[in-house]
């Protein structure tokens, strides 16, 4: 009886086991995917074969191993020699068809660049650099250019710019057809043209700002070579240097109106909370004030003694105003703005008297700076600059490899040479039908760092 019981639990048990192997493995689950995709379309085939020559046709196909498509082919296509009439480029699944609309040259190697236009569909891996070489001749050209284009004014790159070749063309090319051949830029600013044949070019480079490849705007970024190159001689690397002749107007958008105000509004521009002892206080009104004379306001010392021999001026818009005095270190300072004779031109004026109070910095908060420059060109006027982004903060004519100063504002510094040829203290762009190149101005890569209450030494070596 005892074995009966226990045979039909062990029966009963094994059933239970049964049925809930059964289950888990009935239910469904979402599979785990594999590694995510990160690899570029590969050509699988080409129709031509790649690098063909003795080309005839007017229609090439190429095939991928996967699902493609195009991203902004007006940007990325380049064709060289540049034809008259683009081709017509279309894709569909993993194919991409090319249909030529031009008459072929003879014995010319043809290039047609997608640049980053080819893309997968479902990662959008990008195909870098992707170009389809062909030859109606018998044989590649096989020549080379290699450069670099650098903003002349900035010492920066832009990748954005083209290269453009023009053959055996007059000054006026440039500006009144396509170039015959063209390339990008990469992020360094250096180029490489490449099948090129035996003859004689003009080069320029351009940021073409209306997409015709022409120079036809003195604000439009371009840069050119004074003398022809021929491709047959050239073997050392080719610097152009870009600048835009005229600077864009940008006029800003307006201001929205705002509520009416009831008296006159400004900020007091410090630095960090404290006065800088190198710069003059400035003082920004939020409207335009009317004409400043010495008795509008008072500065006063610690002990609350007027000082004397200070300036006051007002920019152009009449909202800066500039009070340069040579500041105490580490003292308090009272400058006091008189309600009755301060007034902006609208009739607004304070509501009362008002007392700025505020402290200089000390010495101790400036750090030291010696630059030492190797291949310094001291007959081509050096002048050391210290940006702000774009913006000239200070800048120095340099008359020898070594320049020091005992006060400067603690900080990371970018600096800039630029050599200026003329000696009037500033940048002077180019002009292409003066054959006239714009002045050089060299990037320091790394910024300089001053701190405070140190002496901050380095040695800079220049190209």
């Amino acid at each position: 009886m005892r074995k009966n019981i226990l045979l039909v639990v062990v029966v009963f048990l094994s059933a239970q086991t049964l049925s809930l192997l059964l289950s888990s493995c009935a239910q469904i689950g979402a599979p785990t995917g594999g590694p995510r995709d990160t690899l570029a379309p590969l050509l699988l085939k080409a129709i031509p074969d790649s690098h063909p020559t003795k080309f005839t046709g007017n229609k090439i196909t190429l095939t991928f191993n996967e699902y493609i498509e195009l991203q902004d082919l007006q940007t990325n296509l380049l064709v060289s020699p540049a034809p008259k009439n683009n081709p017509i480029i279309s894709s569909s699944l993993k194919t991409i068809t090319i249909k030529l609309k031009d008459t072929l040259q003879p014995n010319t190697t043809y290039s047609i660049d997608f640049g980053n236009a080819i893309k997968d569909i479902n990662e959008g891996n990008v195909l870098k650099n992707f170009s389809y070489v062909f030859s109606t001749g018998d044989y590649f050209d096989s020549l080379e250019l290699k450069g670099k284009v650098v903003m002349a004014e900035t010492g920066k790159t832009d990748s954005t710019l083209l290269v453009l070749l023009y053959r055996n063309a007059p000054d006026t090319a440039v500006s009144s057809r396509k170039p015959d051949y063209i390339t990008r830029l990469r992020g360094d600013g250096s180029f490489v043209f490449k099948q090129l044949p035996a003859d004689v070019f003009q080069m320029y480079v351009l940021k073409d700002g209306d997409g015709n490849k022409f120079y036809n705007a003195p604000t439009e970024v371009f840069g050119f070579l004074n003398q022809p190159l021929n491709t047959a001689d050239q073997n050392a690397n080719i610097e152009l240097l870009a600048y835009a002749e005229q600077k864009q107007n940008n006029n800003p958008t307006p201001a929205p109106k705002k509520e009416k105000e009831k008296r006159i509004r400004y900020n007091q521009q410090l630095v960090n909370g404290k006065q800088d002892l190198l710069s003059p206080m400035e003082i920004v009104f939020n409207t335009p004030i009317k004409a400043i004379n010495e008795n509008t306001f008072l500065l006063t010392d610690t002990n609350h003694v007027a000082i004397k021999n200070y300036n006051i001026t007002v920019d152009s818009s009449r909202r800066k105003l500039t009070l340069q005095n040579n500041w105490e270190p580490g003292m308090i300072y009272h400058f006091i703005l008189n309600k009755d004779q301060l007034e902006d031109s609208s009739g607004l004026t304070l509501l009362k008297n008002d007392t700025l109070r505020f402290a200089t910095k000390t010495k101790a908060e400036y750090g030291a700076l010696k630059l030492t420059f190797n291949n310094l060109r001291i007959e081509e006027h050096p002048v050391l600059c210290f940006m702000d982004g774009n913006t000239i903060k200070s800048q120095y004519a340099l008359t020898g490899a070594e320049w020091q100063k005992n006060s400067m504002l603690p900080g990371d510094y970018e600096i800039r040479i630029l050599y200026d040829l003329n000696n009037n203290g500033i940048w002077d762009p180019g002009n292409y039908k003066t054959k006239k190149q714009p002045e050089r101005t060299l990037l320091i890569q790394e910024k300089i760092t001053v701190k405070a209450d140190w002496d901050n030494e380095r040695t800079i070596d220049l190209p």
